[in-house]
C-alpha cells in the first residue's frame, strides 16, 4: 500500500461540510461516507475524512476545541497562484472564511490561509521550486 494520510476533522454539520470541501474541490468517496462520516478525496494520497461529533467521540475521548483555537494548520498544495487564490475564495462563498492570515508571497511561493466553517485551518500553497533561492 501507498503512503497516505487521511486528516480527520469534527463536523458539526456534515452536509454542509462536505459542500464546503467540494466547493474547495475535493471529491466525494461514497466507500466511506453515512450518516456519521464523509470521505473527502484531494489527492491519491490525501484524504479527509469529515466526522460527526459523536462519530468523532467513538475514536478519543479528548474535548474537540472551539472553532476560535488553532491546534494545526493544514497546507495543501496547489497547481497555481491563481488556483491558491480561486481556493480562498471558494471558502468565503460557502461558509468558511478566507485570509484569516496574512498572505505570504515569496516570489517563489505563495500562500493564504482559510477556515473551514468549524474553524478548521488549511493554507492552500503554491511553490515553483525551480525559483527557491539558492545558497
Amino acid at each position: 500500500m501507498s503512503k497516505m494520510i487521511f486528516v480527520n476533522l469534527p463536523v458539526t454539520d456534515l452536509k454542509a461540510s462536505m459542500s464546503f470541501y467540494e466547493a474547495l474541490g475535493f471529491v466525494n468517496n461514497p466507500h466511506f461516507t453515512d450518516d456519521t462520516a464523509a470521505g473527502m478525496v484531494w489527492s491519491e494520497a490525501i484524504n479527509v475524512m469529515l466526522l460527526t461529533h459523536d462519530k468523532w467521540r467513538t475514536f478519543t475521548n479528548r474535548p474537540i476545541p472551539p472553532a476560535t483555537s488553532s491546534e494545526v494548520m493544514l497546507a495543501i498544495a496547489c497547481d497555481s497562484r491563481e488556483a491558491v487564490d480561486a481556493m480562498n475564495e471558494a471558502a468565503a462563498a460557502n461558509g468558511g472564511t478566507a485570509d484569516i492570515n496574512a498572505t505570504q508571497d515569496l516570489g517563489f511561493m505563495y500562500s493564504r490561509s482559510l477556515a473551514d466553517p468549524d474553524g478548521h485551518i488549511w493554507e492552500p500553497m503554491w511553490m515553483d521550486p525551480q525559483a527557491i533561492p539558492r545558497n
